[in-house]
């Protein structure tokens, strides 16, 4: 979106009698904490972890399920598309409770009914498949290696118990890269929900396309996106059986903006969508989320610029914050920027995991005057 070097940061509106009221999860990029904050904007609660923190969410007891920071490799950091070294779960007073690495590890992560895990990992493909995927450009990939995604299942113990491999259900033909990425990834999936019946519901940016795939078999039963979105990222699977999404919009022809759709995979149309008004004054090129709230307003992370805002169905902003935090900001070098955020989440106040818990800004008053700038 565009921004004024002047604007607050922090809370920028709020109307109580609209909004659904709960506790926010913010976790800036490259940073090493993940805070909750109440509608006001206040930090209530911080976890911490000395690896850091792509992206977390909490889980039903209160705990805190991560991603760490990139992963490394005899002492280097591996440089790639939200990779990292761990997922990690930390009680509420941070301790680290389970763990499972992998270099390999990317993007995100979902704690299953059965307390096992499902990860999101890349793996090389075969030379004989690279030559046949089309699309995408040569420029700056010498040796011809590509990445593709593999979801795998994890037992508390870290057995892996289940394997899908995304290459195998995908056609080199129809599912083509984006001209204006490299071929270092075919797909890039940058999503791993399921749905209510246990499957599969998957994003990949680089081929315009979300999914949802038989567990079972690992066939799709919906694939959908060419020509309709624009490098999209998280999408939610709702109560409604219909599919939320973030629509990025980068590489759309025409206007840049981002949008967030809602999609009935029956019929693969659109039966609900966000815009900014004016259409360009909402926008996230990459990472980004939204999520469907209890009384049936939007929460949006528009994760580049480090905004998280809710919207009625009407489309009308009820609640507006730009995250103060410090961490990694996608504009470098730039100072006094919004540093950018992954995703955000919203808990009710009688989510199970808040029960019995103390949510006390005041613990946090030093964190909360430097935030507001104070």
């Amino acid at each position: 979106m565009g921004w004024s070097k002047h604007h607050k940061n922090g809370l920028i509106y709020y109307s109580p009698q609209d909004c659904y009221q709960g506790y926010t999860l913010v976790t800036p990029t490259g940073g090493n904490f993940a805070n909750l904050i109440d509608m006001e904007g206040r930090v209530c609660h911080q976890w911490q972890s000395e690896e850091g923190i792509g992206y977390a969410y909490m889980l039903p007891d209160g705990h805190l399920l991560l991603r760490s920071g990139g992963a490394r490799q005899g002492g280097q950091r591996v440089e790639g598309g939200a990779q990292s070294g761990a997922i990690r779960e930390l009680d509420w007073e941070g301790n680290v409770v389970w763990e499972y690495r992998n270099p390999m590890i990317h993007h995100d992560f979902e704690r299953l009914p059965n307390g096992n895990t499902l990860v999101l990992l890349f793996e090389p493909l075969a030379e004989d498949l690279v030559a046949r995927i089309k699309g995408g450009s040569h420029s700056g990939n010498g040796d011809g290696e590509m990445l593709g995604d593999l979801v795998q299942e994890v037992t508390p113990s870290g057995e892996i118990v289940y394997s899908w491999r995304s290459w195998n259900h995908l056609d080199p033909e129809d599912d083509v890269i984006c001209q204006l990425e490299n071929r270092e990834e075919w797909t890039h999936q940058n999503a791993l929900n399921v749905t209510s019946d246990g499957d599969l519901l998957i994003s990949f940016r680089r081929t315009d396309t979300v999914g949802i795939v038989d567990k079972e078999t690992g066939a799709f039963r919906w694939k959908w996106g060419p020509g309709v979105i624009s490098h999209q990222h998280h999408p939610t699977y709702l109560d409604n059986g219909h599919v939320l999404l973030f629509d990025n919009g980068c590489h759309r022809p025409g206007p840049t903006f981002s949008r967030v759709i809602e999609v009935d995979p029956t019929t693969s149309e659109i039966v609900w969508e966000y815009q900014g008004d004016p259409s360009i004054s909402f926008y996230s090129y990459h990472i980004s989320g939204a999520e469907r709230l209890a009384n049936g307003n939007t929460l949006i992370c528009e994760g580049a610029p480090g905004r998280i805002f809710e919207v009625t169905p009407d489309q009308e902003i009820v609640w507006e914050y730009i995250n103060p935090m410090p961490g990694r900001t996608v504009a470098r070098g730039m100072p006094n920027t919004p540093v950018s955020v992954f995703r955000a989440h919203r808990y009710g106040p009688n989510h199970p995991g808040l029960q019995g818990k103390e949510l006390d800004p005041g613990h946090y008053a030093e964190l909360n005057q430097q935030y507001s700038g104070g």
